[in-house]
């Protein structure tokens, strides 16, 4: 899903993207996603910085930043987050969206989750973070995992305030679905 973000707002000339990848992801990427290197992912960004780094601009609350994307985002993450332990340039660039009251958007990755994952996520939310789990719709009628993807990273674009064709809105049932779910009453 981060590739297909990133893919979607280099359509974007308007979007300045910056890239902030843990080593843990960069794992992910090469055994999820073995067609895509790193060197191709970075290529997608504007800025690409090094996840150590918390001296790098998004660090700080004086960054022009509009907004954060964490996706996917680890329970691990989302706890640092969660509880303002920041480590490393990802957890601090996001609480720096928290403090200043910018737009975060996590996409938190497990399931099932145990009670802690949920009051981790309910803190998030709570914090101020769009807590947006990758969630299948069906309304759509996908016939591909691509279809999929893109309800959630469209979802994720709606929250950025991005333009974006990736999956049909609802506007009603089909034409002619006399379907009757019954009175409920």
């Amino acid at each position: 899903m981060a590739v297909r973000l990133l893919q979607q707002l280099d359509a974007h000339d308007d979007v300045y993207v910056h890239l902030v990848a843990s080593a843990a992801a960069r794992r992910t990427l090469a055994i999820e996603s073995p067609e895509w290197s790193w060197d191709a992912v970075k290529e997608l960004a504007d800025e690409v910085h090094d996840h150590r780094d918390i001296a790098a601009a998004p660090a700080s609350g004086s960054f022009a930043l509009e907004a954060m994307v964490v996706i996917p985002a680890s329970m691990n993450t989302c706890a640092a987050i969660a509880w303002g332990h920041t480590s490393n340039l990802l957890t601090r660039a996001a609480d720096v969206c928290l403090k200043e009251r910018k737009n975060l958007v996590v996409v938190p990755r497990e399931t099932p989750l145990h009670e802690g994952h949920l009051e981790t996520l309910a803190r998030l939310s709570r914090l101020g973070a769009c807590v947006l789990p990758p969630v299948i719709a069906f309304y759509h009628r996908p016939q591909t995992v691509l279809e999929i993807v893109d309800h959630t990273v469209g979802k994720v674009l709606d929250q950025l305030d991005v333009p974006h064709e990736l999956f049909r809105r609802w506007a009603g049932p089909p034409e002619g679905d006399a379907t009757d779910v019954g009175d409920d009453a």
